[in-house]
């Protein structure tokens, strides 16, 4: 009886942990529009993260491994896993050639304990860097 019991309670787990995951792997389709961010720099405001000024640091980051995301204009920072179809999670090419520009993406979102993560299916539209603020903070990671 004690066998079958602990028999039991493995299959229960098993089929709550294999519910659990298949919920949690669906994806939702969105577009999102926004700036493609070093994630590092951006949430921990260590350096000014945004725009022209960090363009040759969040270019080092992303080489680096350092997760990039887009910055919303919903607001929302979305941690980007994987670009059109590219096998590549870290020091992306495509990822790379497009940091600090304004883009629209098509992609599946998915969500869990709060942070929001996109896999990018399309770049529809990239505009270039529109974030000019090398003026105001000068070039980071050497700052005015």
């Amino acid at each position: 009886m004690k066998k079958l019991l602990s028999a039991l309670a493995v299959l229960a787990v098993a089929f709550f942990t294999f519910s659990g995951a298949h919920a949690a792997a669906t994806g939702k389709r969105v577009t999102v529009t926004g700036e493609i961010v070093d994630t590092w720099c951006y949430v921990t405001e260590i350096m000014y993260g945004l725009g022209t000024a960090h363009h040759q640091c969040a270019v080092w980051c992303a080489i680096g491994g350092i997760p990039v995301s887009v910055l919303g204009e919903d607001g929302n920072v979305y941690v980007v896993l994987k670009v059109e179809g590219d096998g590549t999670n870290v020091a992306n090419p495509r990822i790379i050639n497009i940091q600090t520009h304004k883009v629209t993406v098509d992609g599946d979102l998915y969500e869990r304990d709060g942070v929001k993560y996109l896999i990018v299916t399309q770049v529809v539209d990239d505009k270039g860097i529109v974030n000019l603020t090398h003026e105001e903070y000068g070039i980071q990671p050497f700052g005015k």
